[in-house]
């Protein structure tokens, strides 16, 4: 593919260097930022592998938030890492990327602690947002590790799993959707990963699921792998907290543009039930829910090219809502 645009840049977003990717096949199109998840689990080398179709369509923009993979510091502390910093860190983002490319405003996909992200900017900064898509939709921090803490259970008794129930009933359920330690959610979170609960049909633990991609990766060496190592557990340990806090179903009613959430079927990590009952009470001026079939977590890695082309869509059509409504 012909890209015009296949820039890695280091800008200076909150008084910190920031990684930021930039692909596209014509810088005229819109704008489209992904914001992935963790917090601190950086995506853009499967992003960039699997989806640069849509540099057809877009300026893809993949950014390493705060303190996450290429972005990691030493000198970056757990006082520097709060929700509402990387909020504004978003926003200083598409400020430049808005000036750069003299756009309004942007394409925002969000994916799992992205859609925490997306959903906060895009309500207090409507302005820069003009299509809000998720995937993987957080809602309700405590709901949301009762549910897959109880998914995790009951697959582990319906296989037998002496050892899963051993280490469930170690880490014990959380408490106000917090466990004992970060140890323990990676327990929690390993046999998520294992039982199909983030990647459709996986069989491997967490570690493996995210090593091996990394590790082939040409967007991260072999030396980034220590920074991505390093900013994962900065943000883990100085966010999850407050990100497990967040109920967007009290404090999010309404959102100023159109919405889409790109949903797994099987996933379990932002379980189902919670994303929808919000989506059904949401106020937008246009709200779709999308559903794959054969996807848990991450639409955009079990089912790659249905979701780069339901993307795709997406952007055309809101391209021609925009220009028919000038």
């Amino acid at each position: 593919m012909n890209y015009i645009i296949d820039e890695k840049l280091m800008l200076k977003i909150g008084d910190i260097s920031q990684s930021v990717r930039i692909r596209s096949c014509d810088p005229s199109s819109p704008l489209l930022l992904f914001l992935h998840g963790g917090p601190g689990v950086c995506d853009r080398h499967w992003v960039l592998r699997d989806q640069s179709s849509l540099a057809q369509v877009a300026t893809m923009v993949c950014w390493d938030q705060r303190g996450a993979g290429l972005s990691w510091s030493k000198d970056l502390k757990s006082e520097d890492m709060t929700v509402s910093r990387f909020v504004e860190d978003a926003h200083e983002l598409i400020a430049y990327l808005k000036k750069r490319f003299e756009k309004t405003k942007v394409y925002v996909v969000g994916h799992s602690w992205g859609t925490a992200l997306g959903t906060l900017l895009a309500q207090k900064y409507p302005e820069d947002v003009a299509v809000y898509i998720g995937m993987g939709q957080f809602v309700n921090g405590p709901e949301n590790e009762d549910i897959s803490y109880d998914f995790v259970l009951e697959e582990a008794k319906k296989r037998n799993d002496k050892k899963a129930l051993q280490d469930l009933d170690k880490i014990g359920r959380p408490i106000n959707g917090l466990y004992r330690s970060l140890d323990d959610l990676m327990v929690q979170r390993n046999l998520m990963t294992k039982y199909g609960g983030e990647d459709y049909g996986e069989n491997d633990g967490i570690i493996k699921s995210m090593l091996i991609p990394l590790i082939k990766s040409q967007e991260y060496s072999l030396p980034d792998l220590w920074k991505y190592y390093k900013g994962t557990f900065l943000n883990l340990e100085s966010m999850w907290n407050e990100v497990v806090g967040l109920r967007f179903d009290e404090t999010v009613k309404e959102l100023k543009m159109p919405v889409y959430l790109t949903e797994g079927r099987h996933d379990q990590n932002t379980p189902i039930p919670i994303a929808q009952r919000w989506f059904d009470q949401l106020k937008a001026p246009y709200k779709e829910w999308i559903w794959f079939e054969k996807s848990a977590h991450s639409p955009i890695k079990n089912e790659p090219e249905l979701w780069g082309q339901t993307v795709k869509q997406i952007v055309l059509k809101e391209e021609v809502n925009n220009s028919t409504s000038i």
